[in-house]
């Protein structure tokens, strides 16, 4: 970042919440340590080889095992023997699957009564990315974020002050559940229409994109608000979060330029938002649109909206159904007392956090091959790393010691961009506008088929491949698109080996 960009950057940091305030650098280096990850963390200009460690992209807690459909549900390398049993008891959580109430299974009592999945694993397929429901009307792992703007000074407020990130519809809530349990009527459906369009690279070549138009139907309850918009989701990979989580707030904000002062059409913002489990204002860094500060926060979340399973942080048996939806407030829930006043009482939450927080990093493949070290070359002089910054060292003070300064390879900032409108949802979240994504993390990206048995990319799943994918890139990201789409065939062969070498 240049000094102008910096200036910049702490200028803006005045219009976070009182009780926040951005740190300028971090506090856990000294002075040799700080000019270590300052060498190490500069981009690279050598294309010849592979840079030291970048092999090891996770660090040390990087998975070496064999490519398979498991490469993204090992656990961190370097976590303790008495870790990994912690690890296991979370992943068997994280795949257990929930019912409806009341059942002769009471631990798994809980399920809905309105609900997206019946466990994590079935949106984290193989803890991997989701898809769009192809061919059929499955879309576990897919689904709409409903939510509306703030109609009154004293609801934007809220959103200034970091009380929320939006508004739920006052019927259907914060998602489209469509799914419920036996006596009840789901929410209602997702729609789909596909609309195809020819983009013609700078070599004559063509490539179709989809553009995708999302509706409702077999609304159940009444219609939607005529404010609220739709934001399709898929599930995001699961590998990695703990190393995300273990990045210096300072290090990310050093990426932040919001005002464009180094004029390069690049203005990443970040996203600041309450952690709804401690009430603590925070750096957003995981989810679509960075909405979520921890894992934990995050964990909580999805298994009150997506699975309607209450636990301490989120202690609302009936998960996301509104005060309009009286048949599902007049279900039984699985509120057991003996277990305690939740679902899914201390430690679940724990051991599924503990879980999401050390699924390992698979390590790189290829990094000596000449056409990968090409591709990396086209990905740097496009100005992809404008945005999908390449390294960071993590935290001495992480709080797993697994997590603690490790060199990683996320290919992200873990900032806001606008996309332009083709990516556009319109939905506000915290201070992210309808136009903004956060920049998505690229490791993992060349196992998808592998473990997911799909190519589809992007927040909705509308990329049937990496092509496509850049291409839909619009906004700050427009010249680094423009750049690929006018390479040499050979030149964007090669970008797409890299990135399938992640």
């Amino acid at each position: 970042m240049t000094t102008a960009a910096l200036a910049a950057s702490l200028c803006f940091a005045t219009t976070f919440a009182a009780d926040w305030t951005p740190p300028a650098e971090r506090a856990d280096l000294d002075a040799k340590d700080k000019a270590r990850v300052e060498k190490v963390t500069q981009p690279t200009d050598d294309f010849s080889k592979p840079e030291a460690f970048e092999i090891m992209q996770g660090g040390a807690a990087t998975s070496t095992a064999n490519v398979n459909r498991d490469s993204f549900s090992h656990s961190s390398t370097n976590i303790t023997f008495a870790e990994e049993e912690t690890f296991k008891l979370g992943n068997a959580l994280f795949r257990k699957f929930w019912v409806s109430s009341p059942s002769s299974t009471q631990a798994s009592d809980g399920l809905g009564p309105l609900f997206n999945a019946r466990s994590c694993q079935s949106c984290h397929l193989k803890d991997g990315r989701g898809h769009p429901p192809e061919g059929d009307s499955d879309a576990t792992s897919m689904f709409l974020r409903l939510a509306r703007p703030a109609r009154t000074p004293e609801e934007q407020a809220r959103i200034d002050n970091y009380e929320t990130i939006n508004f739920p519809d006052e019927v259907y809530g914060g998602q489209l559940q469509d799914f419920a349990v036996p006596g009840l009527s789901a929410e209602g459906r997702m729609t789909i229409d596909y609309r195809e369009e020819d983009v013609t690279l700078g070599d004559g070549s063509t490539v179709s994109l989809r553009h995708p138009t999302y509706g409702v139907a077999d609304l159940a309850y009444g219609p939607l608000g005529e404010d609220t918009t739709l934001s399709p989701r898929i599930a995001n990979p699961m590998i990695g979060l703990g190393l995300v989580q273990a990045i210096e707030p300072a290090d990310i904000l050093a990426h932040a330029d919001p005002d464009d002062a180094d004029g390069d059409g690049v203005s990443g913002r970040p996203n600041i938002v309450s952690d709804t489990v401690t009430g603590e204002v925070k750096l957003g860094r995981f989810g679509w649109k960075a909405q979520n500060a921890t894992i934990h926060d995050q964990s909580v979340g999805a298994m009150s909206g997506d699975i309607g399973v209450s636990s301490p942080d989120a202690p609302n048996p009936y998960g996301d159904c509104s005060e309009a939806e009286a048949a599902c407030l007049a279900m039984p829930t699985g509120v057991q007392p003996r277990l305690g006043d939740t679902e899914a009482p201390d430690p679940v939450m724990e051991l599924i956090t503990f879980y999401a927080e050390n699924l390992a990093v698979p390590a790189r493949r290829d990094v000596d091959d000449p056409e990968v070290l090409r591709g990396k070359q086209v990905f740097y002089e496009a100005g992809c790393t404008a945005c999908h910054a390449p390294k960071f060292v993590t935290s001495r003070e992480a709080e797993n010691p697994a997590h603690r300064f490790q060199l990683i390879w996320p290919y992200s900032d873990f900032l806001l961009h606008d996309m332009g409108e083709g990516l556009a949802d319109g939905q506000q979240v915290a201070m992210a506008n309808g136009r903004e994504w956060r920049t998505a993390p690229l490791w993992g990206n060349g196992l998808t088929e592998v473990v997911n048995d799909h190519s589809f990319f992007l927040h909705d799943g509308r990329a049937r491949n990496r092509t496509e994918a850049i291409l839909w890139h619009g906004g700050e990201a427009q010249t680094a698109r423009d750049n690929f789409a006018n390479a040499a065939k050979e030149d964007r062969d090669a970008l797409i080996k890299f990135l399938e070498s992640l």
